[in-house]
């Protein structure tokens, strides 16, 4: 969904777009389905761009939460975790880890969790982070 998605569609859509305003330009009866296709092409791509190019690696442990952009990755420990959210409404469900203070890809983390077929609700790994982060934030005030 990263990288896949974005290096294929933005490009590939983004020459048809073009090639369909550029082409047979003399007709100018048919500007308006070619400046809507480009509109299409131009708001895709933003959305592309909000949803998949965003989206980081995460995996976690009893203490830390792992982080990666595929280049770089960074440890953050659970007591940095502020909330966690998840937006039903896209269809691949992303998952959104607010920090207390920022790291070195901000203050949110987003990624994608485990695709579950026929899931209705709240994705398990939400209130899995939201417990571990709870317990984490409980076990420090202590120390």
């Amino acid at each position: 969904m990263k990288i896949v998605l974005p290096t294929m569609w933005v490009p590939l859509f983004g020459t048809g777009a073009l090639t369909m305003l550029i082409g047979n330009i003399e007709h100018a009866e048919n500007a308006s389905p070619k400046l809507l296709f480009l509109s299409a092409w131009i708001a895709g791509a933003i959305f592309v761009y909000w949803s998949c190019v965003r989206l980081k690696a995460v995996s976690v442990d009893k203490h830390y939460l792992y982080v990666s952009n595929y280049l770089k990755e960074i440890v953050i420990p659970l007591s940095e975790i502020e909330d966690v959210t998840e937006n039903k409404w896209i269809n691949i469900h992303p998952v959104t880890v607010h920090l207390k203070s920022g790291s070195e890809f901000g203050q949110r983390i987003v990624f994608m969790p485990t695709v579950r077929f026929f899931g209705f609700g709240s994705h398990p790994v939400v209130n899995e982070l939201k417990g571990l982060a709870r317990a984490h934030a409980a076990s420090r005030k202590y120390w």
